[in-house]
């Protein structure tokens, strides 16, 4: 690696976290410490991916301090990242290290924005999973630096197994969808952006439907997130509409049951997480399990389509947070707070997470087959 120090990973022992020791390992990062609560579990991993093995919990401020102490660079694949907020980034950069957190999205940001932690030529990324991160690489790969005045249309989902801390930020996410404007809002359903703004109930629901490049019939909900109107608000986009993809019966209802019922009591939280683990399970029976994203891109000139889809998101997620981190310690990414969309180059990101193999279908095309066509990157559909 490029300049000498430790990559600590917490949450390592999750399907995040061990994965990135992998990626990390590939990308000539070797002097890694893995972090976790259970020890049993981290003495595992530790031994089959060569890190060194430092109990950590995200809820002992002394535990977390002493895991960041001395190391390079954070990269926390801990969760759920709504109840962890900026928790763990403050420990990395109290103890001097750079950060890179596949969550933390727009509550952390606020939190950590103005923080005289960052001082010193600290780098903190945020969002530097596959959603929002590499997700919002997209439309630039597509479209390139000037989006203004596009049209976008994304439909994303799939069918996996649920991690908990992925349970966990599902679930806070649906308390946070009225858009009331909390801590932990998150987005809201039937949203579109629109002429410079976010218009509620633009948009319906479908079920029993079919749609482009996912397999089957369908149910889509709209849902425009936080993240999606900073991207259309930073890329002057003239619409976006976004469509949360359900290809099994069960998720859904289990979402709508939990809406604004959702306590931050830790056991009502673990109930409502169990509730979508066992959804996520129902849908995926005997299925092979699959992510995918389709984005439409409407230009003056053109109308482009990339799909992507992958055998696991949190794969994905983890391919996208360890080029991150080795973006940071290559000094490619200026000091300060940053998402890891404003400051990953759209093009190698996305194919570093190919050649790591954890997006192994990437098509772009063109509708119209003029002279902008793209050539197919990679498979068929």
């Amino acid at each position: 690696m490029t300049g000498p120090g430790t990559v600590a990973v917490l949450g390592a022992t999750g399907i995040v976290g061990r994965a990135a020791l992998d990626l990390l390992r590939r990308l000539g990062v070797t002097d890694l410490r893995a972090g976790a609560r259970d020890p049993e579990r981290l003495r595992l991993v530790a031994a089959e991916t060569g890190a060194r093995a430092v109990p950590a919990d995200a809820d002992d401020p002394a535990s977390l301090a002493a895991f960041c102490e001395g190391a390079r660079l954070v990269l926390n694949c801990a969760g759920p990242s709504y109840l962890l907020l900026d928790r763990v980034a403050r420990a990395a950069l109290g103890a001097g290290a750079d950060y890179v957190d596949v969550s933390g999205d727009g509550p952390a940001h606020r939190l950590l924005g103005g923080t005289d932690l960052l001082e010193g030529g600290r780098v903190a990324v945020l969002s530097a999973g596959m959603l929002p991160g590499l997700a919002n690489l997209v439309p630039a790969h597509l479209g390139g630096d000037d989006l203004s005045g596009a049209r976008l249309r994304v439909y994303a989902g799939g069918i996996e197994r649920f991690s908990p801390a992925a349970a966990g930020d599902l679930v806070l996410s649906v308390d946070g969808a009225d858009g009331t404007g909390g801590d932990h809002w998150y987005g809201e359903a039937l949203a579109a952006w629109r002429g410079g703004r976010r218009v509620p109930r633009a948009l319906s629901a479908e079920e029993d439907t079919e749609v482009p490049y996912f397999p089957g019939r369908v149910t889509v909900m709209p849902y425009l997130t936080a993240d999606c109107e900073r991207l259309a608000r930073s890329a002057g986009l003239a619409s976006l509409e976004w469509f949360n993809v359900f290809t099994g019966p069960q998720l859904r209802p289990a979402l709508g049951r939990l809406r604004g019922h959702v306590s931050r009591d830790p056991a009502a939280l673990a109930a409502a997480v169990e509730q979508v683990r066992a959804a996520g399970e129902l849908d995926l029976g005997h299925n092979n399990p699959y992510y995918l994203m389709a984005f439409t891109l409407t230009t003056p000139e053109v109308t482009r389509t990339a799909v992507l889809r992958t055998p696991s998101s949190f794969r994905l997620t983890a391919a996208t947070a360890v080029l991150a981190a080795r973006s940071v310690l290559d000094g490619a990414v200026p000091p300060g707070l940053h998402f890891a969309d404003e400051v990953l180059d759209p093009g190698p990101t996305l194919h570093g997470a190919r050649r790591l193999g954890t997006l192994p279908l990437l098509d772009v095309h063109d509708h119209d087959g003029g002279d902008h066509a793209l050539p197919i990157e990679e498979g068929s559909l």
